[in-house]
C-alpha cells in the first residue's frame, strides 16, 4: 500500500506545483533539493519524508493534509484506476490548468459568478 500512497502524494504534489505555475527546478530550489528529486517524488519513485513534506507544504502554500486528500479506504480502489484512467489525466491537461489559474486570478465575486455560469451550462447539457 505504501507505493500507492507515494504515487498519490506525488500526484498531489505535481498538481499543486503546476497549478501555481512553478517548474520542478523552482520548487526544488525552494526546498533545497535538485529537480530530479522533485521528479522522483512526483512519480512516486521516492518517498517523501515528514520533514520534506512539511517544506513542500510551506513552499506550495497548502496544509500537509492537502497531500492526503482523497486517500480514504473507499478511494483506494479509485486511486489505482486513476493511475491509468482518464480521471487522473484531466488535471494534467494544459487547458484545465490554464482555466484553474485564470479562475483563481479573479476576485471572489467574479469567481462565484463564473462558477454559477458553469453550473448552469452543465445543467443545460444535462436537460438536453
Amino acid at each position: 500500500m505504501g507505493n500507492d500512497i507515494d504515487v498519490h502524494l506525488g500526484k498531489r504534489l505535481r498538481r499543486r506545483r503546476r497549478l501555481l505555475g512553478l517548474t520542478q527546478q523552482q520548487l526544488a530550489g525552494t526546498v533545497g533539493v535538485r529537480f530530479q528529486q522533485i521528479q522522483k517524488y512526483e512519480c512516486g519513485a521516492n518517498r517523501i519524508s515528514a520533514s520534506r513534506l512539511w517544506q513542500l507544504s510551506e513552499a506550495l502554500e497548502v496544509p500537509v493534509g492537502y497531500f492526503y486528500d482523497g486517500l480514504s479506504d473507499a478511494d483506494r480502489r479509485e486511486l489505482q484506476s486513476e493511475t491509468s484512467g482518464e480521471g487522473g489525466e484531466m488535471f494534467a491537461r494544459k487547458e484545465t490548468l490554464d482555466l484553474i489559474r485564470a479562475y483563481y486570478q479573479l476576485g471572489e465575486r467574479p469567481r462565484r459568478r463564473l462558477l454559477d455560469l458553469a453550473k448552469s451550462l452543465n445543467g443545460e447539457t444535462d436537460a438536453a
